[in-house]
């Protein structure tokens, strides 16, 4: 009996302190989007959160610490512990034997995680004169490529893929036009929807991966 007791209240401790957690990313990102990273304080993001700010340094460490933990929940949607490639739409993508339908999962899945995570993004540029928010933003992009990576390898196996397109070549392209910069380009500079943004960005890649159709 004791031990299910105790069992119980470790569970309940670990859920409040993932609940705590939750909050301090929700506050932490829209104060960085409002505010800006630079603007924002550690105090600010624990009066926002509703903790104490000695509650927010032990949890975290560092105000960096925060963003990137709000920069991993952007991408991924939530703060369950499940990586990117592990996420139900890539399973999909794996079992879609058509190429161009399997692009078709990927760029929608992407779109949608660049979408939320834009915002967030956006400001860890314009603070990126700072080094630590500099190499923030390099993680976000080598971890980006190594996704594509990941993805147009499963997309090079499939049907109808480009002959002669190595995948390296082939993320290179994915890379560059289903990015937060071409988002930021036609969405957030020149007003297209991101619909319009997406079905673009689907077009061009799959004008090069799948460049011909293949036969009936």
């Amino acid at each position: 009996m004791a031990t299910s007791s105790r069992t119980k209240n470790r569970a309940s401790r670990a859920e409040r302190s993932r609940e705590t957690r939750r909050r301090v990313v929700a506050a932490a990102g829209e104060l960085f989007v409002r505010d800006g990273y630079l603007q924002t304080t550690m105090a600010d993001i624990a009066r926002q959160a509703g903790v104490a700010v000695q509650t927010l340094y032990l949890s975290f460490g560092s105000k960096v610490a925060v963003l990137v933990a709000a920069l991993d929940v952007a991408i991924v949607g939530d703060d369950e512990p499940v990586p990117v490639l592990e996420r139900p739409w890539v399973a999909r993508l794996r079992d879609e034997p058509d190429g161009v339908a399997a692009l078709k999962v990927f760029v929608e899945a992407a779109s949608q995680v660049i979408d939320r995570v834009y915002p967030l993004y956006a400001a860890t540029r314009d603070a990126s004169a700072d080094p630590e928010l500099a190499e923030v933003l390099d993680r976000n992009k080598r971890l980006r490529f190594v996704t594509h990576g990941a993805i147009t390898r499963e997309l090079a196996a499939k049907a109808g893929f480009t002959p002669g397109l190595s995948v390296e070549r082939a993320t290179q392209i994915v890379y560059t036009l289903l990015s937060q910069e071409t988002y930021g380009l036609l969405v957030v500079e020149r007003g297209w929807t991101v619909p319009e943004w997406s079905d673009w960005v689907r077009r061009h890649i799959q004008a090069e991966l799948f460049a011909e159709p293949p036969p009936s």
